[in-house]
């Protein structure tokens, strides 16, 4: 009982009557009703609107939310640079990686997740050999072959090289 009424979470929810017993403050539950679903949005341009400053939070969601789900997809670690112009170009290959996986959404007509999942069916085989080695390029099914073909990106060769 004391650590739900000590909790920053639950304690407007609770309250304790005269006999000491614990029970829900309807008053509190009623007050959380009516903000959920309501978010506040905060600028300093009183040039924008409401509408505009939603739609620019909403953005900046959706940005958020391709990043984690591209460093998630690429298993990406976290990265500390020291130098300025490292954080600069590490910020713009991360634009560069946003737009164009947004492009090759936009082309396709599908998500980011359905377009990897069909590609990554394209592998890269080294067969060894007792006269070499063979590097060959696996054949896209056809799925992976239809995204290529409205990428307009050529499908690898099969040999990629011969040692």
């Amino acid at each position: 009982m004391c650590e739900l009424r000590s909790s920053r979470r639950y304690r407007r929810y609770l309250r304790l009557t005269r006999g000491g017993k614990l029970r829900i403050n309807r008053g509190g539950v009623k007050a959380t009703e009516r903000l959920v679903g309501k978010f506040v949005v905060h600028t300093n341009d009183d040039t924008l609107s409401a509408k505009d400053m939603a739609l620019g939070y909403r953005q900046l969601q959706r940005v958020e939310q391709a990043w984690r789900q591209m460093k998630s997809g690429l298993g990406l670690r976290s990265i500390y640079h020291r130098a300025e112009r490292r954080i600069r170009v590490h910020m713009a290959l991360t634009v560069l990686a946003l737009l164009l996986k947004r492009i090759a959404e936009r082309m396709v007509g599908d998500t980011w997740r359905n377009i990897r999942h069909d590609l990554a069916g394209i592998k890269l085989v080294k067969l060894l050999g007792p006269n070499g080695t063979i590097w060959q390029v696996t054949e896209p099914r056809p799925s992976a072959a239809k995204r290529l073909k409205i990428l307009k990106i050529a499908p690898p060769p099969p040999i990629l090289q011969v040692d």
